[in-house]
This record gives structure tokens, C-alpha cells and sequence, in this order.
């Protein structure tokens, strides 16, 4: 363990969060920073490309949601190295879209990829403080961050806030498959294979970290109680892939 406590090694020297460190964050912080370098690739082969599928999914989900209202201002929370950040400004090309991060390695590797003509902006910030203001953001999107947040329903309300009335928060994340079958092949790939491809490439910690940090994640009935108690209206989850994914979807009330 480091100095303060913030953060677990594994063999290979790689660090992973305490989830019990009262420094939590600054240990998710930490590792955030250490795979940025990777982290696009590893992603790709750990999710066997599916990942790929998620996030359009994701976005067509908020589509039918919103019921054709449009888009125009956009804050991805979490953004790594801002592939959803690019994705929704490729679908809402009338949008300005805000990526934070509280990871500037993650962040650079983000602003590497341009800025559809202005449109797309990079700012760092935690998801628990987001800079941006009250009321203003049409969509407010996140993709497998929840299960990092130390405070999820800290993280709900956060959201909530900087969303206009009648705005649409959008959480896809890594759940528990629904089919017990599905479930068990799942569990043999996620707790066993991912993390060996981490140790492969010097990240066995961050990888590790990643089947724990799904463990403490609220079963999906407690994530829409979430929200609602966050002030949002029709939450619902849209399971993806068997439920290996699920996007989580609801909406700030027309009227305060």
C-alpha cells in the first residue's frame, strides 16, 4: 500500500484503489492516470469489441427516450479519453459537448482526437463538483463511471443539478446479467480473464480493481431509487448485451 493509504499494488507493482481508504477517490484518481496511456486498446479487447455496441446504444436509448427533442448542450461526466464525448458529438452535430475528467492523463489522450470544428471542450472536475453551471445541459451522460464513485447517489444529485428542465442523465455501466447462465460465463471471463490481460500488459491492479468495483455497485432496483431520490422523474434501465451492460436513463421534471 502507498503512503496515505490511498492505494493498493498488485504484484506487478500496479495500484488500485482502497475502496475502505476514506481517500478513495484520489486512489481511483491514481490509477485512472496510470493506465491512460493503454487504456482505449485494453477496453476494446477486454469488452471483446463490445463496447463498440454500447455507447450507440446507449445514445439510440436517450433518442427514444427524449422522443426527438433535441440536443444542444451535452456534459459527458467521466469522459477517460472521450470516446462518448465524440460519439455524441458525432450524433448531435448542433451540440456543444463538454467532457470532464478529474484524470489530466485521460484528459490529454482525449484532446488528441480534436474538437468537431469548436463544438467539443475538455475541462477536469470531479463528478461529485462538476464545473458546470445549474440548469444547463440538455443530456447529461456518463459511461462506466458509477461503479468508481464514492458517493453514487452524491454523483446522481450532481448530475441532476446541471440538467434544464426536461433534460435527459444517461448512465451506462457494467451490471450483473439477468440470466444465471449468462451470468456464470460472464463471471468466469470478468473475474478471471480480464484481470490475467491486465497483469499482460503492467495494469494487474487497475484490472483487478475492475471485477471488485462491481461487487459494491446497488443491484438495479436500488440504482432507479437512486434517481429518483435525486429529483429525477421515469428512471429506467435498458438492459444491453444480456444485461452485461445497462443504461440507465432519466429525466429532470419539466417544471422545478
Amino acid at each position: 500500500m502507498t503512503a496515505g493509504g490511498t492505494l493498493r499494488t498488485a504484484p506487478d507493482g500496479s495500484p488500485y484503489p482502497d475502496r475502505a481508504s476514506p481517500e478513495f477517490e484520489r486512489g481511483v484518481q491514481a490509477m485512472f492516470a496510470h493506465i491512460a496511456e493503454g487504456y482505449e486498446a485494453l477496453d476494446h479487447l477486454a469488452s471483446l469489441g463490445q463496447d463498440f455496441v454500447w455507447r450507440p446504444l446507449a445514445i439510440w436509448t436517450v433518442d427514444r427516450y427524449r422522443a426527438g427533442r433535441p440536443v444542444d448542450r451535452v456534459v459527458d461526466v467521466g469522459c477517460g479519453t472521450g470516446e462518448f464525448t465524440r460519439l455524441e458529438a458525432h450524433h448531435y452535430p448542433e451540440a456543444r459537448v463538454t467532457g470532464v475528467d478529474f484524470t489530466e492523463g485521460m484528459l490529454r489522450r482525449a484532446r488528441l482526437h480534436g474538437n468537431e470544428e469548436g463544438r467539443v471542450a475538455y475541462c477536469r472536475g470531479s463528478a461529485l463538483a462538476l464545473p458546470v453551471s445549474a440548469g444547463a445541459v440538455d443530456l447529461c451522460s456518463s459511461a462506466f463511471l458509477l461503479r468508481n464513485l464514492a458517493d453514487l447517489a452524491r454523483g446522481f444529485r450532481e448530475m441532476r443539478r446541471v440538467l434544464r428542465p426536461g433534460g435527459t442523465l444517461v448512465a451506462l455501466e457494467i451490471t450483473e446479467p439477468e440470466n444465471p447462465r449468462l451470468g456464470a460465463l460472464f463471471h468466469a471471463y470478468f473475474d478471471r480473464v480480464v484481470p490475467a490481460l491486465g497483469a499482460a500488459v503492467g495494469s494487474a491492479g487497475p484490472y483487478r480493481y475492475l471485477p471488485e468495483s462491481l461487487r459494491h455497485l446497488p443491484p438495479r432496483a436500488e440504482i432507479l431509487r437512486l434517481l429518483t431520490v435525486s429529483g429525477l422523474e421515469r428512471p429506467c434501465a435498458v438492459p444491453l448485451s444480456g444485461g452485461v451492460v445497462t443504461a440507465y436513463v432519466a429525466a429532470a421534471p419539466e417544471r422545478l
